[in-house]
């Protein structure tokens, strides 16, 4: 009955909600850095859109996305038929590989970056090939070696998650000079608001040129994470072929409201942005006391690397309320992941974390 290739499939494990922790341990007030999530809470603009259109929720969502992707076409400067929207990245990228998919076809990632592409990659009946990072960053020559008649799709997270770093301009036009025509290269920028580093590659103005697919998400810098949305941009081509394999209705009223919304609230974006920046200085501060190993980061979390077994210190932080994202599922067992959060919630991370790394 059941398929046996996802007898090998591991299934995502999400980060650890707030409400979980206070109910199995009997806490209050538990900080959670784990998921990369806003600090900040939602876009006030979105929250107002949200509660406007509660009245409607009788009434089945508009099926394209219209007044969002008109608004968003314009801020991009590309044609509302070079956009797809979707209940959240994950399910663009399963649009993408469904758009794609092929016999005896692969697609080639790195071996530690987000997890959605090697689950979605092999639900869908791809071999993954994943290729080592380097430097805590994608290798572009390495997995340019990898490519072959097979390759369908290389997927970049840039910046990476969970490392944060991330793949210059220059690194990316030499990577694509020459592609393969079959080969879609697909960049997601899930915290493309939070890189500040001039060198950062602009791919939206390379998708009719390229064989580029560029997705974003509003879980992020927007704080919509609970309602999840996100769009990809991509030749009208291709976009026409994916909205034929996108399930009708996908994304619901309330996301479309609250991400159109969002798109006008620049002043919480701004908010957002200087909070990460100004608490990731904190942070890395406290780090450096600690004698806490961390990267340099171009999105909102930092990675670490920690004297002691990282699922260890994990457990020893939930006891004194704060989640953060050990990286064993990568075999990283002295590796985590933690979100920047607001002060009062990163201050109480650095003193659990005193405690717990001083612990005789």
């Amino acid at each position: 009955m059941i398929r046996q290739d996802i007898l090998n499939i591991e299934a995502y494990k999400p980060g650890k909600p707030i409400e979980e922790v206070e109910r199995e341990l009997g806490l209050k007030d538990v900080v959670k850095l784990a998921s990369n999530e806003n600090p900040l809470g939602p876009s006030p603009a979105a929250l107002a859109a949200i509660r406007k259109n509660l009245k409607s929720l009788n009434r089945y969502p508009e099926g394209t996305c219209f007044y969002l992707k008109k608004k968003l076409a314009a801020k991009l400067g590309v044609k509302e038929n070079n956009l797809l929207f979707g209940n959240g990245s994950d399910e663009l990228i399963d649009i993408i590989l469904k758009t794609i998919k092929g016999p005896d076809a692969e697609i080639i990632t790195s071996d530690t970056t987000f997890v959605e592409y090697k689950i979605c990659g092999a639900i869908n009946g791809f071999d993954v090939t994943a290729v080592p990072l380097k430097d805590f960053t994608f290798d572009l020559e390495a997995i340019r070696s990898k490519i072959t008649k097979r390759t369908k799709a290389v997927f970049i997270a840039n910046p990476n998650n969970p490392t944060g770093t991330f793949v210059n301009a220059k690194q990316v036009a030499d990577f694509l000079d020459g592609m393969p025509r079959q080969v879609l290269v697909v960049f997601d920028e899930a915290y493309f608001e939070f890189v500040t580093e001039k060198d950062f590659p602009e791919m939206i103005p390379l998708i009719e040129k390229k064989n580029v697919i560029v997705l974003r998400t509003f879980s992020k810098a927007y704080g919509l994470a609970g309602l999840r949305i996100g769009y990809m941009a991509a030749s009208e081509k291709f976009i026409g072929y994916a909205q034929r394999v996108r399930q009708p209705f996908n994304v619901n009223s309330l996301a479309q409201a609250a991400a159109t919304a969002a798109l006008n609230d620049k002043k919480f974006l701004k908010r957002t942005r200087e909070c990460i920046a100004k608490e990731k200085k904190l942070l890395y501060k406290a780090f450096l006391k600690l004698g806490v190993w961390f990267k340099d980061s171009s999105a909102n979390f930092i990675f670490v690397r920690l004297e002691k077994d990282a699922g260890k210190v994990f457990q020893l932080l939930l006891k004194k309320g704060v989640i953060i994202r050990e990286m064993s599922q990568y075999g990283l067992t002295n590796y985590a992941r933690i979100t920047v959060g607001t002060r009062q919630e990163n201050i109480k991370l650095i003193k659990g974390l005193d405690e717990v790394l001083n612990s005789k």
